[in-house]
C-alpha cells in the first residue's frame, strides 16, 4: 500500500460507491428523477440518448481528473479515482441486477433517492474521498476567479436540474428532484460533521479547582482553566472548558451539581473533536 494510503478508507469509499449508486439506479432512474453535478448530466444523457451513466461518468471524469491533479494532492487524487470507477462498476452492477421500484409512490422514491445519495457520498467525503466532477471544478473556479466552492456548486448544480427539468422532468418530478436533492445535502453534512456529536462545557464556578479535579478524577476527562472577567461585578473569575462524549454529559451536570449548584454552566454541541480521548489514546496514538 502507498504511504499515506489507507486500507479502511478504500473500504469505505468502496462503501459508499455502492450505496450511492444503488440509489442512482433503482430510485433516481427508476423514477424519472435528477440530480446535480456531474451525476445529474449522467441521468439528463441516459433519459434523452440512452447512454450508459457508468460510462458516461468515466467520460466526463477522466478529463477533469489531470486538470485537478494538482488541487488534490496525491493521496485525494487516488481515493478521487477510486470512488469514480468504484461508482461506474456499481452502476453497470445494479443496472443489471436493479432491486425494486417505487414508480407507485414518488414521496418514498423522493426521500429514499436523497438518503441513499447522501450516506454514500457523506461517506466517501468522510474517508478523503471525493466522485470527481464538481468538486474538481469549483477547487479551479475558487483558484482563478476567487468564487466559494458553495457558490460553484450551488450555480452548477442549479443549471443541471434546470436543463433537467427543460428537457425531460415534468413540473411533479423536478419538485421531487428538489426533494431528493435537499435530504441528500442535509445527510451529507450530517455524516461530515459526524454521526458522533461530542459536548463542550463551558462552567463558571467560584470552586474552579475542585470542579477540574473531579471532572478529570471521576470522568478521565481534560479540563482547560481560562482566565475571565466578568464584565459588570468586574471581578476576575476562571472558566472552566471541557469537552465530554454525549453520553457522558448527565454524569457531569451531576459532578458541577455536586460541588457547586450555583456554577453557571453552557453546553453546546461539538461535531467533530480531534485529540486525546476522541481520535488519540493516551500514548498520542491514533484510536482504530
Amino acid at each position: 500500500m502507498l504511504h499515506g494510503i489507507k486500507t479502511k478508507n478504500i473500504l469505505f469509499i468502496l462503501i459508499g460507491a455502492a450505496i450511492f449508486s444503488f440509489g442512482i439506479v433503482n430510485f433516481n432512474m427508476q423514477n424519472n428523477l435528477s440530480e446535480g453535478g456531474f451525476t445529474g448530466i449522467t441521468l439528463l444523457l441516459y433519459f434523452l440518448f440512452s447512454w450508459d451513466p457508468g460510462i458516461m461518468n468515466l467520460i466526463l471524469n477522466i478529463p477533469v481528473f489531470f486538470v485537478g491533479l494538482k488541487l488534490l494532492g496525491r493521496i485525494t487524487f487516488i481515493y478521487t479515482v477510486i470512488g469514480t470507477v468504484a461508482v461506474s462498476i456499481f452502476l453497470w452492477v445494479f443496472q443489471a441486477y436493479p432491486a425494486f421500484s417505487l414508480q407507485d409512490d414518488m414521496t418514498l422514491a423522493a426521500l429514499f433517492a436523497g438518503t441513499f445519495i447522501g450516506v454514500g457520498l457523506g461517506i466517501i467525503f468522510r474517508f478523503g474521498g471525493t466522485t470527481g466532477g464538481v468538486d474538481i471544478i469549483a477547487r479551479l473556479v475558487h483558484k482563478y476567479i476567487g468564487w466559494s466552492m458553495g457558490r460553484t456548486m450551488f450555480l452548477f448544480d442549479a443549471i443541471v436540474i434546470i436543463a433537467s427539468v427543460v428537457f425531460y422532468l415534468n413540473e411533479v418530478e423536478g419538485m421531487y428532484t428538489l426533494v431528493a436533492v435537499f435530504i441528500g445535502a442535509r445527510i451529507i453534512d450530517f455524516i461530515q460533521e459526524g454521526a458522533y456529536a461530542a459536548r463542550g462545557a463551558t462552567i463558571i464556578s467560584d470552586y474552579s479547582e475542585s470542579l477540574a479535579e473531579g471532572i478529570t478524577n471521576q470522568m478521565d476527562r481534560g479540563v482547560t482553566i481560562l482566565n475571565g472577567k466578568g464584565y459588570y461585578t468586574g471581578k476576575d473569575r476562571q472558566v472552566l472548558y471541557c469537552v465530554v462524549g454525549k453520553n457522558e454529559i448527565v454524569k457531569l451536570k451531576n459532578i458541577i451539581h455536586e460541588i457547586d449548584p450555583h456554577a453557571f454552566v453552557s453546553v453546546s454541541t461539538v461535531h467533530d473533536v480531534l485529540g486525546e480521548g476522541f481520535t488519540l489514546d493516551e500514548n498520542k496514538k491514533p484510536i482504530d
